[in-house]
Formats: structure tokens, C-alpha cells, sequence
């Protein structure tokens, strides 16, 4: 499963949970104590950089925060974020700096590397994206299974049952995901990918990969002798 591991998706430089990723092997494995890593940072943030405002949360002071946005902590935003109109973002993150995080999105329970774009209509649970990964419009994490049951990562033969029951997805750095994909349970993708639009996506796709729906768009004739 080394594609899967930490050391080659992410890098650890491009985000203030990097010294807590090292301790571990696989990405998944961070979701669990998020929040106790913000909790534990969060007050030793540069004051000139960073300001509390309100409960476990603290927000650079370059972030643009826009007024009908929704900050929940624990919660860390990094400088020169913008968090736009009608964001919501529900707690246990770190978002990086110079991230975007759109309208109508939410965030929950995750990592956002620095650099990272989700702008548009996006829904990123307990999910780790990487360095200028980007979510096309409507691209979403689906992060429980219609069953409930806990999720199992796949690639090559190999197999980790991470007995956890929410688990989004983990995006490498530099991962391009088109509009209105659906990334499911215990998606991984690997650094440099790149996902079409309108996919659905499951498993482990390798790095330096171009991710395409295997069936075919049909155009037929209409009837117009009704």
C-alpha cells in the first residue's frame, strides 16, 4: 500500500499539521484527533499572525472571512484564506493558507493543505486534501457507506480495513477534481492526478493518473412524429 502511504502524497511543509502526519503512516489514520491537534496548536499560534475570535478558533488575520459564513471550532484558518458567502464550516479543521473555501461549502472534520480550492458547492468530510488540490464545482466526498459498514481501502491485491464508519476521501497534492464528481468512501488519490468531471470515483488511483468514466456518452435523434 505504499501509495497510499503519507510520505508519498503529501508535502508535510504545506501545512501546520505536518509534525502531527509524521507520526503516522497512512492519512486516514490523522482523522480521529484532528481536533486534539487544533486544540493543542492553536493557542501557541503567532498572536501578531493569528487572532481568536470566539471559541477554539482561530483565524489569521489576512483571512477574509465573508459576514454570512458560518466558523464553528475548534477551527484553524491560515493567511490570506478567503472563506466566502454562505460557507459552513462545522469544526475539527485546519485550513492552510491561501485556500479558498466557496459558497455553499462545507467543511467537517478535515485538513486543508495550504493553496487548496474547494470553491464552489463542495462537501469535504473527514477528508485530507493536499497542497493546490482543487474540487471542481458540485464535486463532493461522500464519506459513510450506504451500509454503514466501515470502510476498506483496495489497491493491487492488497486490502486495510480502517474500521473507521467516516472516512471521505485522500486527495495528494496537486490532485485536479472535475465538477460534479463523487469521490466515495475511502477514495485515494494519488499526487498529479487528474479526475474528469462527472465521475464516480472508489479505490486508489495511482499518481501522475487521468481518471476517465469508462462508459460512453450516447447522443440519439429525437422523435418528432409525436
Amino acid at each position: 500500500m505504499e501509495a497510499c502511504k503519507i510520505e508519498n502524497l503529501y508535502d508535510l511543509s504545506a501545512t501546520l499539521a505536518g509534525n502531527y502526519l509524521k507520526q503516522l503512516t497512512y492519512p486516514w489514520e490523522a482523522l480521529d484527533h484532528i481536533k486534539d491537534w487544533v486544540l493543542e496548536i492553536g493557542p501557541t499560534l503567532d498572536e501578531s499572525i493569528y487572532e481568536k475570535r470566539g471559541d477554539d478558533i482561530w483565524v489569521a488575520r489576512s483571512a477574509k472571512i465573508y459576514p454570512t459564513a458560518t466558523l464553528i471550532g475548534p477551527l484553524i484558518i491560515g493567511e490570506d484564506t478567503e472563506v466566502r458567502p454562505g460557507a459552513f464550516i462545522r469544526g475539527s479543521a485546519i485550513i492552510g493558507s491561501g485556500c479558498v473555501i466557496g459558497n455553499s461549502t462545507e467543511i467537517k472534520n478535515d485538513i486543508i493543505f495550504d493553496h487548496v480550492q474547494v470553491p464552489h458547492y463542495n462537501y469535504v468530510g473527514d477528508s485530507i486534501l493536499g497542497t493546490y488540490s482543487h474540487m471542481g464545482a458540485g464535486s463532493i466526498t461522500s464519506n459513510v457507506k450506504s451500509d454503514k459498514t466501515p470502510v476498506v481501502v483496495k489497491y493491487d491485491g492488497e486490502w486495510i480495513d480502517t474500521g473507521r464508519k467516516k472516512f471521505g476521501a485522500m486527495l495528494g497534492d496537486h490532485v485536479e477534481v472535475g465538477c460534479n464528481t463523487v469521490l466515495n468512501p475511502g477514495t485515494v488519490v494519488g499526487r498529479n492526478s487528474t479526475i474528469y468531471p462527472v465521475s464516480m470515483v472508489r479505490g486508489v488511483i495511482p499518481a501522475d493518473s487521468i481518471y476517465k468514466n469508462k462508459s460512453e456518452f450516447e447522443i440519439v435523434s429525437k422523435d418528432t412524429s409525436k
